[in-house]
């Protein structure tokens, strides 16, 4: 995990990450949601109307507006250029645990303990719909980024995901319908206008413009969080059963696909990572896990001493994400995104993917030199890995590199290149060996930092080959 910023607070409950400025917005369990800027590690601004916890929040794609919901029933929009609330939506009958804007329509959707969706037109300040069908809290509902979907997770240890097409075709290309709960002006304090009666049987029962197209059971306890992939027909879901399950659709039928196990509490949330197939799910059992998709395994697991996650935020453009929990958050990546790179006085040396490649000041040209070997870990590469590239500036009759990687908790790697490094070769000759670091001492020695923060020297032949010094081979930090 690469920590990019981590802020201290009350438990947070809700995360939003702005689309193109380096800003995000924490919903916190004390009533207060905080904008902040990750990049410079600045809060901007905060917003405090909530009577109890804000367990929703959302930024709108476009418009400078800002949504959050809570305890106290209501969702409230904000400009915050105007740093103000605009107007407050009044219709759900308990918590209201997440809140989430369309990302081409005006339209949002939010999930209330009092077992029902709600669609408003954010335009209009009205409520569009009600879906009704959950028999618990429901947990979460989102759209889908491309599609007239919903997600929705509940504690009837069901996942839903509701067709709204028809409920775009009747409202989204003219007036939006007046069907449901009113919307309360802050500044003037009326409220939106409609039949009494059309309200109430919406409210009642539902209304036919959006229908449950799947109803998703696998899971043996209340379901916490479901996510759509972000291009694939994918979904994937976190429940109190500890298990993060993953769900593929199509137009007639959606099934299980498989189960990941290794949580030891409760799955508070699960998201498709933006840019690799990866799932990304948090738990109150204080660790974050990431899952191989092709696999079905987990491939890395972070821990925390004493806090236990509520939520995941993934960007949807960058490879950024965040982590509420019980005393703040952070915002992360998965690994380094600058390549691993080192030069001499005419080539410059980098890891990408899995080779070595080297670029020639003089005529240009960047070719792959070296084939490293994948490691050990699941869906990854050498070139995810790589952490650092040395070269070896004191030896001028040779080219000699160390390349340093997290492969197996921490290793090292010696390549030797040719006189010309521009020709490929198949596969990597170099020397290897665990350690959490190692660097070039003199043409002929290397100095390693072991697991055991213990630093050793080794001499290196002029046929590459790495021999411990048994004279010189000495803890130096003792």
């Amino acid at each position: 995990m690469l920590t990019k910023f981590e802020s201290k607070s009350n438990r947070v409950k809700g995360l939003a990450f702005h689309l193109h400025r380096p800003w995000i917005l924490t919903s916190l369990h004390n009533g207060v949601i905080q904008l902040w800027d990750y990049r410079m590690g600045t809060l901007l601004d905060r917003f405090d109307e909530h009577e109890g916890p804000v367990r929703g929040v959302d930024f709108h794609r476009v418009q400078p507006l800002i949504v959050s919901g809570g305890d106290d029933y209501r969702i409230k929009v904000w400009d915050y250029k105007l740093r103000r609330c605009l107007f407050t939506l009044l219709g759900h009958l308990d918590y209201i645990r997440t809140v989430c804007f369309h990302n081409d329509y005006p339209w949002l959707v939010s999930a209330s303990d009092d077992q029902t969706i709600r669609i408003w037109n954010w335009q209009s300040r009205s409520c569009v719909t009600v879906l009704t069908g959950h028999n618990h809290y429901v947990m979460c509902a989102s759209f889908h980024p491309k599609d007239d979907l919903i997600v929705s997770a509940s504690l009837d240890q069901t996942v839903r995901v509701w067709d709204v097409t028809g409920l775009r075709n009747k409202t989204v290309r003219g007036m939006p319908a007046q069907a449901g709960g009113p919307a309360l002006n802050e500044a003037t304090g009326a409220t939106g206008s409609g039949s009494v009666v059309s309200r109430v049987n919406a409210d009642l029962f539902g209304s036919g413009d959006a229908v449950v197209k799947y109803v998703l059971e696998g899971h043996d306890r209340g379901v916490n969080w479901a996510s759509f992939h972000p291009s694939s027909p994918l979904i994937a879901s976190g429940a109190d059963d500890r298990q993060v399950k993953l769900w593929r659709m199509n137009d007639i039928k959606a099934w299980e696909v498989d189960t990941m196990r290794g949580h030891t509490n409760n799955v508070s949330c699960v998201v498709f990572h933006p840019k690799h197939e990866l799932i990304i799910s948090n738990s109150e059992d204080r660790s974050i896990r990431v899952w191989d998709i092709s696999k079905r395994l987990g491939v890395q697991t972070f821990r925390r001493e004493n806090d236990r996650f509520w939520i995941i935020a993934a960007h949807p453009e960058q490879n950024l994400l965040a982590a509420g929990h019980d005393a703040g958050m952070i915002v992360f990546k998965l690994e380094r995104e600058r390549p691993a790179f080192a030069s001499d006085q005419q080539r410059l040396f980098y890891v990408k993917d899995r080779y070595l490649r080297t670029f020639d000041f003089h005529n240009g040209r960047d070719v792959p030199s070296i084939s490293l070997r994948r490691t050990g870990h699941v869906g990854t590469t050498a070139g995810i890995l790589a952490r650092s590239l040395e070269c070896n500036t004191l030896n001028s009759t040779e080219t000699l590199l160390l390349l340093c990687s997290d492969a197996e908790g921490g290793s090292y790697e010696l390549i030797a290149l040719g006189v010309d490094a521009s020709q490929p070769i198949e596969s990597s000759d170099g020397k290897r060996g665990t350690g959490m670091s190692a660097t070039f001492l003199s043409r002929n020695r290397v100095a390693i930092l072991d697991k055991n923060r213990q630093v050793r020297t080794t001499e290196v032949a002029l046929d590459t080959h790495i021999q411990p010094d048994a004279d010189t081979d000495k803890g130096l930090g003792k």
